[in-house]
């Protein structure tokens, strides 16, 4: 069973977080979902990591204005935003021992923008990492798959759709048009070979989003530039996964990531889209349950050296 609770941050916005395993184990793994999505993106590495032993400790939140989280001002729909809403999260859910973060796009996006504003923090909590579908530079390799023309067109169009829908306000009445929109999400964000509860999940998350949070954070995800934090990281165990597929994050978005970061193990899936969490389950649950178990064992080993001096 999971623990449910309502996280009121500062400025009033309620974080809906869960949480699964002991409250006293080993490594704690915080899961990060993406833009317009919520934290049901994970429950295959939820299900993973729950049969691990030693069981890890697990939290995954919804970001506000997604999922069942409260709406954001239309000023706090920021990547610096999400990044002091982890460390928030950390310091009243996680207060101590050993992290390990995984995000998918935004999520990790998310993990950048809190090294970047914590790094102390970071340094002496993160033991692994783990970024899925995302990228460090914003819309800088984004093509969606198209010529390099109409990708300017259409990035013009999502810009300036963006920005009317962040003045929408705290609604949801794209849910009504969603069926509609399924052949465009399923080219938008999966490869070729998914299953349809996968995308079911997916359209249900875009559902539940407000259309201020699919507006409003456009802008600052576009202008993100995170290399030179990456590169500052030093030696954390970490993975870049990104499938040959993905319109949104291509894989020269991971290669740059996994250029930055010291000892990062890079990973691009043949056929997948941008849903890797979704797409290639199996694959991803692997790698993360790689980054926890090392995270254990330097667990273990710390200990000892305390006991042998």
């Amino acid at each position: 069973m999971s623990e449910r609770s309502q996280l009121t941050l500062d400025d009033g916005v309620t974080l809906s977080v869960e949480c699964w395993g002991p409250a006293d184990a080993q490594v704690t793994v915080v899961l990060l979902h993406g833009w317009c999505l919520d934290r049901r993106t994970w429950h295959h590495q939820i299900e993973a990591l729950r049969t691990m032993r030693p069981e890890p400790r697990i939290v995954a939140y919804d970001t506000r204005g997604h999922g069942r989280s409260g709406s954001t001002r239309l000023k706090s729909a920021t990547l610096t935003q999400l990044g002091e809403d982890l460390a928030e999260v950390l310091r009243r859910v996680a207060p101590e021992g050993p992290v390990v973060l995984a995000g998918h796009s935004m999520g990790g996006m998310t993990i950048m923008e809190f090294a970047h504003k914590f790094p102390d923090e970071f340094a002496a909590r993160v033991a692994g990492l783990l970024f899925v579908s995302t990228t460090a530079e914003g819309h800088t390799h984004t093509r969606y798959g198209l010529p390099p023309r109409l990708a300017l067109l259409m990035r013009a169009g999502e810009t300036l759709g963006a920005g009317l829908l962040a003045r929408s306000g705290a609604w949801r009445p794209h849910r009504a048009v969603l069926p509609a929109l399924r052949p465009a999400l399923r080219w938008l964000l999966f490869g070729d070979d998914f299953e349809d509860a996968a995308l079911q999940v997916t359209i249900k998350s875009v559902g539940r989003t407000t259309l201020r949070s699919i507006g409003g954070f456009r802008a600052s995800i576009g202008e993100q530039q995170r290399l030179d934090t990456l590169a500052r990281l030093g030696d954390v165990p970490a993975a870049v996964l990104v499938g040959d597929r993905d319109r949104l994050t291509p894989p020269p978005c991971a290669e740059g990531i996994a250029d930055a970061l010291p000892g990062t193990e890079l990973t691009v899936y043949p056929g997948a889209g941008h849903m890797l969490p979704l797409e290639r389950q199996g694959e991803v649950s692997a790698v993360l349950s790689d980054i926890v178990a090392r995270a254990q064992v330097s667990k273990r080993r710390r200990r000892r050296l305390r006991k042998a001096a």
